[in-house]
């Protein structure tokens, strides 16, 4: 299995960036899928997720309104739009896959990505 996030890079505040997962090696349709960040010094933070089952999207209080996930089946791809972004979005952005319809915590993702680096200058 393997998640391969890119799409990360160097933004001015208030800029967009379009960040991107592809997922090989499992039965895409059956996981739910979700993107958390990690900030410099800092623990890693859940941004939002995607269930398998109904589609049902959640997001951190902190990125709601400004980001947007979306997931493509037929292409094993999950997507993160990110919209307005400010200093405090600067992180690696992983994704994560998991086979539970509902998952609650990060331990309930048994595959990651390695992550795409996204830097926000104001």
């Amino acid at each position: 299995v393997q998640l391969q996030a890119f799409g990360g890079g160097s933004v001015q505040s208030g800029g967009s960036l379009r960040l991107s997962c592809a997922a090989s090696g499992l039965r895409f349709r059956l996981y739910s899928v979700a993107w958390f960040r990690q900030a410099p010094g800092k623990e890693r933070e859940f941004v939002g997720s995607i269930s398998y089952r109904d589609g049902k999207i959640n997001y951190s209080d902190s990125v709601k309104g400004r980001f947007t996930i979306s997931r493509d089946n037929a292409k094993s791809m999950v997507y993160l739009q990110i919209n307005t972004l400010g200093p405090e979005d600067t992180a690696v952005y992983h994704c994560a896959a998991s086979p539970l319809a509902k998952p609650q915590h990060g331990r309930e993702y048994e595959h990651w990505g390695q992550g795409t680096l996204v830097t926000v200058s104001s």
